[in-house]
């Protein structure tokens, strides 16, 4: 057998591995973590098709999840939680775009590349930076810096929230709120939260959203400020949907049974989106972008996750 033929088995070997992998993460024994570590594990061995779009596969797949979640969610509830944490979703944007341009000024930093990782910060991840990038014209490599550096801190998350918050004790709406404040990308608060309990699940998917909102008005300031063009915003049109699902589980409550086990498959997909996050970063990834954004990023996330933690516990 020449090394060309070798080559195709093991690329058909590997193909097969990571589809019974995903295959897997959909089973209930397998948590957000898990999920997260078994992708990024294959990502290292080199076992990802790299001829798949693992990228634009997990970009739809996560928007169908979100919007199959819609329909587990109460509309009172939704409008309550959100409208009751108005200030801290603002103030929480307001503050880690601030600090991250004073924190950037201080480390010397790219302004390009340190604005992306403040808005990824502040509003929602990769779905921030994704729509902010093009809206600053900003290059593939400062936007692939802060999608890694956000990447790498949402793996943590998923990880160090669940934790932290029975050792807080925190009840599940608290523990909610403060994953939907504090953790970058809407899936890891959702794996963060599921991991959590259902309860925290919603409070966190509804108050996150609320949240990703902002990156309509966020992107579009940035354009100006930077002198970009505001028509190349990228924005997440599955955040309107997901209103959309909610509404229709309020209005039409007989189809109660079909909602709910449209919730279950979300959260099981949302299970293997994780899976997909995870197999696209590799330990080289993670050592390419260097130490000042990491550093930029962890000092944001630090400052974001305590001020909101403190908020909640004894002020709210």
């Amino acid at each position: 057998m020449n090394s060309s033929s070798t080559s195709q088995q093991d690329n058909k070997t590997h193909r097969i591995v990571f589809i019974c992998a995903g295959l897997l993460c959909l089973a209930p024994f397998i948590s957000s973590p898990m999920a997260l570590v078994l992708g990024f594990t294959l990502a290292s061995l080199g076992w990802v098709p790299v001829q798949w779009n693992i990228a634009a596969l997990t970009k739809k797949l996560l928007s169908y999840s979100i919007i199959g979640l819609g329909f587990g969610i109460n509309l009172n509830a939704a409008i309550e939680a959100s409208t009751h944490n108005f200030g801290l979703i603002v103030g929480s944007i307001f503050f880690t775009l601030s600090l991250g341009f004073v924190l950037t000024r201080a480390l010397k930093f790219d302004h390009v590349t340190g604005h992306l990782i403040a808005s990824g910060t502040a509003i929602c991840g990769g779905s921030a930076i994704a729509a902010v990038a093009p809206a600053i014209n900003a290059r593939n490599d400062q936007t692939a810096t802060a999608l890694a550096c956000v990447f790498v801190l949402n793996s943590v998350a998923l990880f160090l929230f669940p934790a932290l918050g029975h050792l807080l004790n925190m009840s599940q709406y608290d523990f909610g709120v403060w994953s939907a404040i504090a953790i970058h990308d809407t899936s890891s608060v959702v794996g963060a939260a599921s991991a959590y309990g259902d309860e925290a699940l919603k409070t966190a998917t509804t108050i996150k959203l609320a949240r990703a909102l902002w990156i309509i008005p966020i992107a579009l300031v940035s354009a100006v400020l930077f002198g970009g063009d505001k028509r190349k915003l990228n924005l997440p049109y599955f955040i309107g949907f997901y209103c959309l699902a909610i509404a229709v589980a309020h209005w039409l409550p007989q189809f109660h049974a079909v909602y709910d086990t449209l919730f279950m498959m979300s959260k099981r997909a949302l299970v293997l989106c994780l899976f997909l996050i995870g197999a696209g970063i590799t330990v080289q990834k993670m050592r390419a972008s260097g130490p000042k954004p990491l550093l930029l990023g962890i000092m944001l996330w630090a400052a974001i996750g305590i001020t909101s933690l403190v908020y909640i516990l004894y002020f709210q």
